[in-house]
């Protein structure tokens, strides 16, 4: 397929969003309509595949009527439709795999499959606007960072990656996530201890930075996690000492809290910066680019950012709402498929 300005319908529903979009020729972002199950699991601390599946089956509909309004056009006017195939929760993962082939074969619109996390890397060149539009010079490392996965990933040329390492347990959002279940801050955990942690001090605790002398490009944080564990224990048995003073107890507990979050986030995010310009000296590149969830910190941005500026190495990310799961970057990556 060869011609220009190809418009395609991009559909993800690997976790608990619900998305749909239109893309024209891969870059320009002409809808992008998310529904969010965010605050229905956080009443259970995390996502139930079943649950999932069954409003990704109810939603699915109305945000692809919804994102093909908004880019002001119809179902003909597609020229292909492209859908999250894996990695993801099994049960949400068939809902939309479904409804894409359904909607296809009934259309006469091509179906392209796609890696979800192929399409994370995608996003970082999409916009709304023309003028914000990135270009990434070849050849370039990746941090991709999100709720199912932390890798290392080498981009020689379009469509040519290379896995220098992965997480061996947890992954970066998935200790976001249960470092915040055991602070009782909610779900999902990386946006909201991000927030907390601007007014704690993230030199109060010196958590363990897993791995972060290895010679492998590998991650490891479930021994992370294992430690704010202890260290919530131990706050939590200290400040029983002041429940006959109310006032007292509610503000230390407020502090440390706050300084807990600071010092996992100070903690995870000084590993996924250390490794990441280690791997980039030791293959030689000169630009680093950071995908999924966990790039939308704002702490990472801004320690990655001033370890690129010291290193000498260019920088770049996706916009902040493309930085979640979302249909444009499937859509995106549907594009680059049908161009090779």
């Amino acid at each position: 397929m060869k011609k220009k300005n190809l418009k395609i319908l991009g559909i993800e529903t690997t976790c608990d969003e619900t998305s749909a979009s239109v893309v024209e020729d891969g870059r320009i972002v002409l809808s992008n309509i998310i529904a969010s199950q965010a605050k229905l699991h956080s009443k259970y601390g995390g996502i139930v595949p079943e649950v999932a599946s069954r409003k990704h089956f109810e939603a699915l509909p109305i945000v692809v009527d919804e994102a093909l309004k908004e880019a002001s056009i119809n179902i003909n006017d597609l020229d292909a439709i492209a859908v999250s195939k894996e990695p993801g929760l099994p049960p949400a993962l068939s809902v939309g795999y479904a409804y894409a082939s359904g909607l296809a074969l009934a259309n006469d619109k091509e179906l392209i499959e796609v890696n979800h996390l192929e399409a994370h890397i995608s996003a970082i060149w999409i916009s709304k606007n023309k003028e914000n539009l990135k270009e990434i010079p070849y050849p370039y490392l990746c941090l991709l960072v999100s709720g199912g996965h932390t890798q290392l990933i080498l981009v020689s040329k379009e469509n040519n990656y290379k896995i220098l390492g992965s997480t061996r347990d947890d992954a970066a959002g998935e200790a976001f996530d249960k470092t915040a279940r055991l602070l009782n801050l909610g779900y999902p955990g990386g946006p909201v201890i991000d927030k907390i942690s601007k007014s704690g001090d993230e030199h109060m605790i010196i958590f363990p930075r897993p791995m972060i002398d290895s010679t492998d490009f590998d991650f490891s944080f479930s021994g992370l996690k294992t430690a704010v564990r202890r260290e919530v224990q131990k706050q939590k048995e200290s400040n029983n000492k002041y429940k006959a003073h109310r006032e007292l107890h509610n503000e230390i507990s407020k502090n440390w809290i706050s300084d807990i979050a600071a010092s996992f986030q100070e903690a995870i995010i000084e590993t996924l910066v250390v490794k990441t310009i280690n791997a980039a000296e030791e293959i030689g590149v000169e630009n680093i680019a950071m995908a999924g969830g966990v790039s939308a910190n704002s702490r990472l941005r801004e320690q990655l950012g001033r370890a690129c500026d010291n290193m000498g190495y260019h920088l770049f990310y996706p916009d902040l709402e493309y930085c979640v799961d979302n249909a444009a970057m499937v859509a995106a990556r549907g594009r680059e498929l049908i161009k090779n």
